[in-house]
C-alpha cells in the first residue's frame, strides 16, 4: 500500500485507498457533484457515483485519499480531504490510437474537499501524479474534464496541462482533453493555506 505525508497543508496523509474507505470517498465525490450542479456543470451524475463504479478503482488499488487527521467524522463516515484515481485506463471514446494511450496514466475521480478551496492540494497532487508518471516510465498525465467548463480548463492550462482536443460526443458530458509531460513540474503554486469556507472540485 503506496502512502505519502504532504506536509503543504498541515498533517495530510496520501494513500491507496481500502474497501472501508468506500463510504467516506462516496461522500466526498456526491458532495462535489451535487456543488458542481448547482454550477450548472454537469459533468458528473448529480448524486455522485454509485459504489460498482468506485469499488473497483479500490480493488486496483488506483485509488488514493487524502487524509486529514484533523478532520472530524461526518455521522458515522470519515471523509477524505480529497481523492484521486490514476490509472492505465484510457477512455477508448476520447483517446485515438494516434495519441498512444499506453504513453500516459489518466487521472479520474480528483476532487477537494470545500474545506481546502483555494489551497493548491488539487495541483499538489497532480503534480504528485507527474511523479508517478514519470516513475513508470510513461511520458504524460491524461485527463478528461467537461467541455463545457472553462474555469476548470483554466485551472489545468495554469497548472501546466495543454489542450489535446475536445471531442464532442453527445451523451458525454466530459470531452476535454488534456495532457502534461510526466517531467514537467506545474507553475509554482501558493503555500496552501487552510480555510474553512468553500469546496473545490477539480476534476
Amino acid at each position: 500500500m503506496y502512502s505519502h505525508t504532504l506536509q503543504q497543508a498541515g498533517s495530510l496523509t496520501l494513500r491507496n485507498a481500502t474497501p472501508d474507505d468506500l463510504p467516506g470517498v462516496l461522500a466526498l465525490l456526491a458532495e462535489t457533484a451535487g456543488w458542481l450542479h448547482t454550477r450548472g456543470i454537469r459533468q458528473w451524475p448529480a448524486d455522485g457515483f454509485p459504489a460498482a463504479r468506485i469499488e473497483p478503482l479500490i480493488a486496483e488499488g488506483t485509488m488514493y485519499v487524502l487524509d486529514d487527521e484533523d478532520a472530524r467524522q461526518e455521522g458515522e463516515i470519515r471523509v477524505p480531504a480529497a481523492t484521486m484515481a490514476l490509472d492505465d485506463h484510457a477512455d477508448p471514446e476520447f483517446w485515438r490510437r494516434a495519441d498512444h494511450p499506453e504513453s500516459g496514466l489518466y487521472v479520474h475521480k480528483l476532487a477537494v474537499k470545500r474545506a481546502f478551496a483555494g489551497s493548491g492540494l488539487g495541483g499538489t497532487l497532480l503534480d504528485w501524479a507527474a511523479l508517478r508518471v514519470a516513475a513508470t516510465g510513461r511520458r504524460w498525465l491524461r485527463l478528461d474534464c467537461s467541455k463545457n467548463n472553462p474555469g476548470l480548463q483554466g485551472y489545468y492550462r495554469k497548472l501546466g496541462f495543454r489542450h489535446v482536443r475536445t471531442v464532442d460526443l453527445p451523451h458525454r458530458a466530459s470531452g476535454a482533453l488534456f495532457q502534461r509531460a510526466a517531467d514537467l513540474a506545474s507553475p509554482a503554486l501558493p503555500h496552501a493555506r487552510r480555510r474553512r469556507s468553500a469546496h473545490v472540485a477539480t476534476h
